[in-house]
């Protein structure tokens, strides 16, 4: 791979399996030293299928579950000493980035060891799927927390650095739910919808200072992937509105697919790219249309609209043609 970041430092949170790992091991390949994150050392279990959904499975599917969970596991330090043993340079940091202070540690930790921060990468997520009338205040709190929360955390800490030194790349990843989604994780899709808000409007106040905010939403194989399936299998009431099926695990294309256009994001080419939603599937990229105003009406004068103009007016205007995201 060209090393089109070659002199730059870069922080990936939720950089243990999955996507993270990918892009960590990623950008090094493209000469990026890299500060790995996630929790904790040997983090590896299921994020929400519990013992009772694995007993309900059978013995072949228990076993392919636990061969998928083989697939996906380790942490910041494995990720790490990859990218060493390739060559690279790596520092692996464990904690939490939904804390605000231990974010700083993270932040800190890539100066500190490499003399700055060029590209920060957020990657750590959570996720549960519930119907919204029995989503609990713990699901609801740890998805907005981890997902939200931890992406303002590090953008607050990295962005000082970044202004200083005139440069900076911040890369977050969302999902096609921030839109409103058809499975049932109404926490999930709020909290994305927060990260590309923050990401808009990070992109418009930091532009000036050669700091560039992107997000994305990845349909890669990850540990979702396949305990979404195990879910599905073993509860009672369907993950999806309607008769929309999950995708199956086997079906969902590798992370590092995607990577090559994040490492395009993150480096010099990227530089007029700014404020951008996107959504990558193996090879698929695709940018998210911005949000307009599609129709407008106005009343001229003082006097408001009273119910017979609006029930005249608005059918063959605001709503012609309208149909609604719930259909």
């Amino acid at each position: 791979m060209e090393k089109l970041l070659e002199g730059k430092v870069a922080v990936v949170t939720g950089s243990g399996q999955g996507v993270g790992r990918a892009l960590a091991l990623g950008l090094a390949a493209a000469g990026a030293k890299v500060v790995t994150n996630n929790r904790k050392p040997g983090e590896s279990k299921s994020a929400m299928v519990t013992d009772e959904q694995l007993q309900r499975l059978s013995p072949e599917r228990r076993e392919w579950y636990r061969k998928s969970q083989q697939l996906c596991t380790g942490d910041a330090e494995t990720t790490a000493k990859a990218i060493r043993d390739a060559g690279g340079e790596a520092t692996a940091f464990f904690g939490d980035i939904s804390d605000f202070d231990t974010a700083k540690k993270l932040i800190d930790t890539a100066v500190k060891t490499y003399g700055r921060i060029d590209i920060l990468c957020n990657i750590a997520g959570a996720f549960g799927f519930s119907d919204i009338d029995k989503i609990t205040e713990e699901l609801w709190d740890r998805v907005i927390r981890v997902k939200m929360k931890g992406c303002f955390n590090t953008m607050r800490h990295a962005v000082p650095y970044m202004k200083e030194q005139g440069y900076g790349r911040i890369i977050n990843a969302s999902s096609r739910a921030f839109m409103g989604d058809v499975l049932k994780h109404a926490e999930y899709c709020a909290a994305n919808a927060g990260v590309v808000g923050l990401t808009r409007a990070a992109a418009m106040e930091l532009r000036e200072y050669g700091i560039t905010c992107n997000a994305f939403s990845p349909f890669a194989r990850t540990r979702a992937s396949y305990e979404m399936e195990v879910v599905e299998e073993t509860q009672a009431s369907p993950l999806t509105i309607g008769k929309i099926a999950t995708p199956k695990y086997e079906n969902t294309p590798l992370p590092e697919k995607i990577v090559p256009f994040l490492i395009y994001l993150s480096s010099d080419y990227g530089v007029e790219i700014s404020g951008s939603m996107f959504s990558l599937a193996g090879n698929k990229i695709q940018l998210h249309q911005e949000p307009m105003i599609c129709n407008t009406i106005l009343k001229p004068g003082s006097e408001p609209w009273t119910m017979e103009e609006l029930v005249a007016e608005l059918p063959r205007s605001i709503f012609n043609g309208y149909r609604s995201i719930a259909d």
